[in-house]
């Protein structure tokens, strides 16, 4: 069956997206409730194996601010997770970005371009599993990070933050054991340099006819039903 609203065509259960639907990419907030990073995206593919959505440039997402207004990373590192924290709608900055996602693996891989399609690197973004909803995808962030570069080189990321948040306690030692488990397991994918790193995707290009994806007023509904 189809959901008209969001182009959502439901197989055995499992809801599949055609390309050119318009999604939700979400996070819920870490250690708490709710939703506090929404990006509308395009999907580009979505089969049993990867889901490949597009956040193309100028589109409106919702993001963290601390509740005085404050860049989340303005704030020092040692009360960045302890003050309380709001949410504020802004627009994508710079190039688009190119999300995979492959069925319960712990993190995503983004693809990232300069100005002019020269590609820049891959940024693997270590998060939960994501679960699908009628309106999209919700996940919830892991802190930490690696950025892989054309050459197969790699780095890690926000190695500062995973540790302050572990010490916020936003994360038990179990689930940063898991966290850190689950780093090693993407060194290991990329250092074997299989999918998505040799698929081609830093040659693909947007389809001209699609239109930015609006931000909805209820972008942080609760889904009715939710699935892996």
């Amino acid at each position: 069956m189809t959901d008209h609203h969001d182009g959502t065509t439901a197989a055995a259960g499992a809801p599949r997206w055609s390309p050119g639907a318009h999604i939700l990419w979400r996070y819920r907030a870490n250690g708490g409730d709710g939703i506090h990073i929404c990006r509308p995206v395009t999907v580009v593919e979505d089969t049993e194996d990867l889901l490949a959505v597009w956040l193309a440039p100028g589109t409106e997402c919702v993001r963290p601010v601390l509740a005085d207004g404050t860049s989340v990373h303005e704030e020092p590192l040692a009360t960045r997770y302890t003050k309380p924290r709001t949410t504020r709608r802004g627009h994508w900055f710079g190039t688009g970005v190119l999300k995979l996602a492959r069925p319960r693996e712990p993190w995503s891989v983004w693809l990232f371009w300069e100005p002019g399609w020269r590609f820049k690197n891959w940024y693997v973004n270590l998060e939960e599993p994501r679960t699908r909803w009628s309106g999209g995808v919700d996940s919830e962030d892991h802190f930490l990070d690696l950025s892989v570069y054309p050459d197969r080189t790699w780095r890690w990321h926000d190695e500062d933050e995973f540790e302050q948040a572990r010490r916020a306690g936003l994360m038990g030692e179990d689930r940063a054991a898991a966290v850190r488990a689950a780093g090693r397991e993407a060194v290991a994918a990329i250092e074997a340099w299989g999918a998505p790193f040799a698929d081609g995707w830093e040659q693909w290009r947007p389809d001209a006819s699609w239109r930015i994806p609006a931000l909805p007023g209820d972008w942080d509904r609760t889904p009715a039903h939710v699935s892996s």
